[in-house]
C-alpha cells in the first residue's frame, strides 16, 4: 500500500514483523505491542490494536518512533480517540493510520493527531493526495500541523481582533 505523509507518498522506512517472526539484529522495525520489550536494541514502532491499553506506553514513549493505528472499518472511531489520548499524554512521534480511511477522514485524522496513513487503492493516488492538502483551517481547537489555525481565529483576525485563543 501506499504510504501518505506530509501530503507526499513516501518509501515506509519500517519493516512489519510477524509475531512469530525473529526480530533483526538493526534497523527499523513495526511489531506488536506485545514485543516491545525484546526490541530494546533496535528503532521501534508499534502496531497498536484499537484495545491494547496505552498507559503503559508513557514511560516509553522517547523509544517509540511509530505507532500504527488500525481502522478496521470507516465507521469506527476508537482509533482517533487513541490517538488524541497519545498526543494530550506527551506522544511526539509518528502517527500512522492503517485500514478502512476515506479521503474525507484526512482533514480530522491530522486534527487528532496522525501524520501519515497507509492508504487502499479503493481511490485514485491523486485523490488522496487532493485531499490531504485540501484545508487549512480547523472548525475545532486540537492538534494542528504546523500551517493550520482555527476558523474562529481567522474570522476574528479579519475582524481586527487579534489572533486571540
Amino acid at each position: 500500500m501506499p504510504l501518505l505523509k506530509n501530503s507526499q507518498f513516501v518509501e515506509d522506512e519500517y519493516i512489519a514483523v510477524a509475531d512469530d517472526a525473529p526480530l533483526p539484529v538493526s534497523g527499523k522495525v513495526l511489531i506488536a505491542a506485545s514485543r516491545f520489550v525484546e526490541a530494546f536494541h533496535l528503532t521501534v514502532g508499534l502496531r497498536l490494536s484499537n484495545t491494547d491499553k496505552i498507559e503503559n506506553l508513557k514511560p516509553h514513549f522517547n523509544r517509540i518512533a511509530l505507532i500504527v493505528l488500525p481502522f478496521p472499518s470507516f465507521a469506527d472511531g476508537r482509533s482517533y480517540s487513541i490517538a488524541r489520548q497519545l498526543r494530550l499524554d506527551g506522544y511526539r512521534g509518528e502517527l500512522r493510520a492503517e485500514g478502512n480511511v476515506l479521503p474525507d477522514q484526512l482533514q480530522m485524522l491530522h486534527q487528532v493527531g496522525f501524520d501519515s496513513f497507509l492508504i487502499s487503492d479503493r481511490f485514485p493516488l491523486e485523490v488522496w493526495q487532493k485531499a490531504s492538502q485540501q484545508m487549512s483551517l480547523a472548525y475545532q481547537r486540537g492538534l494542528y500541523r504546523q500551517h493550520e489555525t482555527e476558523v474562529w481565529s481567522e474570522r476574528h483576525k479579519a475582524k481586527g481582533h487579534g489572533n486571540v485563543h
